[in-house]
């Protein structure tokens, strides 16, 4: 059964947001009409947003149906034990025009507890920002829950809010608890366990095209923020060309930052799927016999038992590469 199996890109699930904008249509060529156009999911196994397969013979399948033909020859043994037919890996692009709602997510025990999921454990790699752009990541002192309740009722959370100013190329882990917000004029790709829970604490007092608020979640938020965490949320990693170059790695997911100039193999031994996310150029991916296009804006899906890839670039490209330890 597993010869079957080759790289497989999904058609991605379109989120129209308040906060969107037109960057995902105008720079990563996304087909839509929508007119805030604010998450591209690539990859989702969340209820109700299931993704279905774009290319090959298994086109019109959907992922929920691969997890349970294939099993570990899709997941990986270890994955399979652990998740079964659940993907753990939520996959997106993100453009905001305008500053996201300042934000965290719990972590898995109160996921599984309040809302039967996962917690929410992200990371961000910029990929394009607009002068004078920046994130909300963290505070910028010491602050205890007395001093962030007397900021959220005056409404002057911001001023003990942590802003760092970005560019193409950084990258953030962004743990649970960790309140944060994408800002004004960004683009990212952002790599999470599979879950939709956030909590909402401060969203700019702004209102919808019927004049209403959207909810907060200040009452859950209290007792999911870390206020004792430390300020590592900024990850610095190595650029060497047509090499995997390690950014992020947690039990949740590995990130690796490759360069591609030159054609390369790579040798899957991680008993892992691999997920490759294109944020810049266009290469070819080719395994088991069938060659995949990938451009920038596009993700592809290694299954485990695919065990070698061939990687031919058409200019100068750069892929996150994704998978589980």
């Amino acid at each position: 059964m597993k010869s079957t199996l080759y790289p497989i890109k999904f058609k991605p699930i379109l989120k129209d947001k308040i906060w969107g904008g037109q960057k995902l249509k105008t720079i990563l060529n996304k087909d839509t009409n929508l007119p805030n156009i604010g998450e591209s999911w690539e990859i989702s196994d969340v209820e109700g947003d299931t993704s279905i397969v774009k290319n090959g013979s298994l086109a019109g399948q959907s992922l929920k149906h691969l997890l349970s033909t294939y099993k570990a020859d899709f997941l990986g043994e270890k994955n399979y034990q652990q998740f079964g037919n659940k993907f753990p890996l939520l996959i997106k692009f993100i453009d905001a025009k305008e500053d996201l709602s300042i934000q965290l997510h719990p972590n898995d025990e109160l996921a599984a507890k309040r809302h039967n999921s996962f917690g929410k454990t992200e990371m961000w790699y910029v990929m394009q920002a607009d002068e004078n752009s920046n994130l909300i990541v963290g505070f910028n002192q010491k602050v205890t829950p007395e001093l962030y309740l007397e900021h959220l009722e005056n409404k002057s959370l911001t001023k003990i809010l942590n802003f760092d100013a970005v560019t193409t190329g950084d990258t953030y882990f962004i743990e649970v608890g960790r309140v944060h917000a994408i800002g004004a004029g960004v683009m990212l790709a952002e790599i999470q366990q599979t879950s939709d829970i956030t909590y909402r604490v401060y969203d700019w007092d702004r209102k919808d095209d019927k004049g209403n608020e959207r909810e907060l979640h200040n009452d859950l938020a209290l007792d999911a923020i870390g206020f004792d965490m430390l300020n590592d949320f900024r990850v610095g990693y190595e650029k060497n060309q047509n090499e995997s170059n390690e950014m992020v790695s947690c039990p949740y997911f590995t990130t690796n930052f490759l360069p591609v100039t030159t054609e390369i193999s790579k040798i899957n031994d991680l008993d892992s799927f691999i997920i490759y996310m294109c944020v810049k150029g266009k290469l070819t991916i080719e395994a088991n016999g069938i060659s995949t296009e990938l451009s920038k804006g596009e993700t592809v899906l290694i299954p485990a038992a695919i065990e070698k890839i061939d990687i031919k670039p058409e200019m100068d490209s750069e892929l996150l590469e994704v998978y589980i330890k």
